[in-house]
């Protein structure tokens, strides 16, 4: 272990302790050199994910799907993952560095908590993620691109919170809901119609699931729920109590309701029998 004398001491961020020792968090990803840029962008890279506001607080999703170019390399990616205990993180953009930026990221947090005796704040968590952005883009410039959202429940203000990142750090706090991936712009617009100030927890967790089904109808990269292998879109909620993985059987529940809800508007306008929404 390391030793620090009283007047050298490294302070709260793990990742400057990392790089006082010698071992710089993102030197793996240093080292890409730009004549391999190309081969970079067939690395495997999530897709969408997305945070809505609740009255209990903030619902976090994303869909399973992770691709390398035109072709699937991954059918149940996780890509929503606790922060801490009271906030999460969903990446979309390169996924070996969205990873590892994530693990720095929950270890950054447990250390400052570690050394200052008290969490730190929703709004520094949130600073914090956008500093760990900002060293990255040199990396993003080479074609491995990180684009998360964080969310979280503040108990200061007694309610669910969620920033918006661009691959540059610049971070951005959004009200009611944000997207990120390939097919958050078709997410986005299902979240901006179905949007309401007093969404239920399980009403955002319908929301999103019908939000990413949607996404996934238009956009390749996005996967939507597979039935057949079982797969579902990952969801979170975090609130007063804290962050919540819904497990996989919610989430197949979630989706037999937008499936019958589908089926009905079918019905309703005469259309032909179908068997079940395409699965994925």
């Amino acid at each position: 272990m390391p030793y620090f004398a009283a007047g050298d001491d490294p302070g709260a961020s793990f990742v400057d302790l990392l790089r006082r020792t010698g071992s710089d968090p993102f030197a793996e990803f240093a080292s890409v050199a730009a004549d391999n840029a190309l081969a970079a962008l067939d690395d495997a890279h999530a897709t969408t994910v997305l945070a809505v506001r609740s009255a209990e607080g903030v619902v976090v999703a994303g869909d399973r799907r992770a691709t390398s170019g035109h072709l699937i390399s991954h059918r149940d990616m996780r890509k929503v993952f606790p922060a801490d205990a009271f906030s999460a993180v969903a990446i979309a953009g390169a996924a070996g560095p969205a990873v590892q930026m994530v693990r720095i990221f929950q270890l950054q947090l447990e250390y400052y908590e570690k050394i200052e005796g008290k969490p730190l704040s929703l709004e520094g968590k949130a600073n914090q993620l956008a500093e760990m952005l900002r060293a990255h883009l040199p990396q993003a410039m080479r074609g491995l691109p990180v684009v998360p959202i964080f969310a979280g429940f503040d108990p200061i203000d007694g309610r669910g919170r969620l920033f918006q990142y661009d691959v540059t750090g610049g971070r951005y706090e959004e009200q009611n809901y944000a997207t990120a991936g390939s097919g958050g712009l078709h997410a986005g617009t299902v979240l901006k119609l179905g949007y309401r100030d007093d969404l239920s927890e399980q009403a955002a967790l319908a929301l999103s699931v019908q939000a990413l089904w949607h996404a996934a109808d238009e956009d390749s990269a996005t996967g939507g729920p597979d039935p057949v292998r079982g797969i579902f879109p990952v969801l979170a909620a975090i609130g007063s109590d804290g962050f919540r993985q819904v497990t996989d059987g919610e989430s197949e529940a979630v989706f037999a309701s937008l499936q019958a809800e589908l089926a009905g508007r079918r019905g309703e306008r005469g259309d032909p029998a179908d068997p079940g929404v395409e699965s994925r």
